[in-house]
């Protein structure tokens, strides 16, 4: 039995202490414990890699903190719009989704993509189609409806400006803010196999049906056993333009790099080269761990059958 171990995300960015109040704080490690504890269950149960990010995800994006699912970001026309991929590294198996409109977990989505389509991407009207014949739940417009993510549409959504996520600062202050709203996991299970996932929706005020890194196989989201599986958050043109997480695999595949020293080239010399800002998540099929940022914060938090359990949100 090998060693296992589960990582999670839920964004990067502008994310200081003097920012947060102490229910803020709580909240957001009570959100981000509950789902290492849901991902971390399956695991510990001799469930696989991809079952346990999935279950890990599905409680981050029903969390109205969280950029992804029910907590998604207003775009220019004032919906949600989500991204969300998930990868098997044991046999190289991927789904994608994208411009998902009224799917309670876009992660489910994409799961199905990869299992039940002979397909790897879809998008717009096509993943609606797709859910229904699938069986995956939907939720009428209000489900996705918060009051905070309203207000930061409501302050920018007459200009060309779009956010980078989640804040809770004053709204005069909100341009002011750079946070990377995505959530993701990583997993090895006790076989020896690994997965990767993300989920997002997107920037606020986004248009022209932008798509970011995170359901970009190879960019945001990417596992192979034979070296790690990744799962990015950050300014998604530069993980785009990086293929991110695909290069941390082609360092440790090529190079012979560990997952740290990949995962910290990528992050801190190559994304930080071209002004990238974010972090990723990372696991190998040892169960190795890392969790790399290059911005002021990421909520993170990393359990494994050693008995480490670690919740994290400043640098």
């Amino acid at each position: 039995m090998s060693k296992y171990s589960l990582v999670i995300h839920g964004g990067a960015g502008t994310i200081v202490k003097e920012d947060m109040t102490p229910e803020l704080e709580l909240a957001y490690t009570e959100g981000l414990s509950e789902a290492l504890d849901a991902g971390f269950a399956v695991l510990k149960e001799g469930g696989s890699a991809v079952n346990a990010i999935k279950a890990a995800i599905v409680l981050l994006e029903d969390n109205l903190l969280f950029n992804a699912g029910r907590g998604s970001v207003f775009t220019k026309k004032g919906i949600q719009e989500m991204d969300a991929a998930i990868m098997d590294g044991s046999n190289l198996a991927a789904g994608a989704v994208t411009g998902v409109r009224n799917v309670r977990n876009p992660i489910e989505l994409a799961t199905e993509v990869m299992r039940n389509s002979n397909h790897v991407f879809l998008s717009g009207k096509g993943t609606t189609e797709f859910a229904i014949k699938q069986g995956v739940k939907l939720e009428a417009d209000d489900y996705f409806f918060s009051q905070f993510r309203y207000d930061q549409w409501k302050a920018i959504r007459d200009s060309d400006t779009y956010s980078l996520d989640h804040t809770h600062q004053r709204l005069e202050e909100l341009m002011k803010d750079r946070k990377f709203g995505t959530v993701g996991a990583v997993a090895c299970d006790m076989h020896g196999n690994i997965a990767g996932a993300t989920s997002t929706g997107g920037m606020t005020n986004k248009k022209y049906g932008r798509i970011g890194d995170s359901p970009v196989i190879g960019a945001g989201t990417y596992a192979n056993n034979k070296t790690c599986a990744i799962s990015c958050t950050g300014h998604g043109e530069m993980f785009i333009r990086s293929v991110a997480a695909y290069d941390v695999s082609a360092l440790m595949e090529y190079k012979g790099l560990s997952l740290q020293e990949a995962m910290d080239e990528v992050v801190n010399k190559k994304l930080v080269s071209m002004h990238g800002e974010g972090g990723m998540i990372g696991v190998d099929a040892q169960g190795n761990t890392a969790m790399i940022l290059n911005s002021a914060g990421m909520y993170r938090g990393v359990r494994d059958s050693d008995g480490r359990y670690e919740v994290k949100m400043y640098k």
